[in-house]
């Protein structure tokens, strides 16, 4: 089965940084999209950062400037550096693979979320 562990959330101050990292197995997803996403109480679920397979890279404009995506595909394993953290990136955060750009509707491989809470 394909599985998608995050880790790295975490409390912060505002202003902080965090690195989130999520891990890939059972799949060989070379060729596909990746992204990270979040998801408030009371909102939709949204892109925040996305890299396709040539690294190219796509940014929700409320983090772009603050956030890093970056992948390592031979390692199965996809990065969100964050930096300047705040408190309206308070929110659960997701990795999913094999998807387009930043409209979570399109992915279908989904982690199970890692919580960041900026203070």
């Amino acid at each position: 089965d394909v599985q998608l562990v995050e880790s790295g959330g975490g409390s912060v101050q505002a202003g902080g940084s965090l690195r989130l990292s999520c891990a890939a197995s059972g799949y060989t997803y070379s060729s596909y999209c990746m992204g990270w996403f979040r998801q408030a109480p009371g909102k939709e679920r949204e892109g925040v950062a996305a890299i396709d397979s040539d690294g190219s890279t796509s940014y929700a404009d409320s983090v772009k400037g603050r956030f890093i995506i970056s992948q390592d595909r031979a390692k199965s394993t996809l990065d969100l550096q964050m930096n300047s953290l705040k408190h309206e990136d308070s929110a659960m955060y997701y990795c999913a693979i094999d998807g387009w750009g930043l409209g979570p509707e399109t992915y279908k491989i989904w982690g199970q979320g890692t919580q960041v809470t900026v203070s």
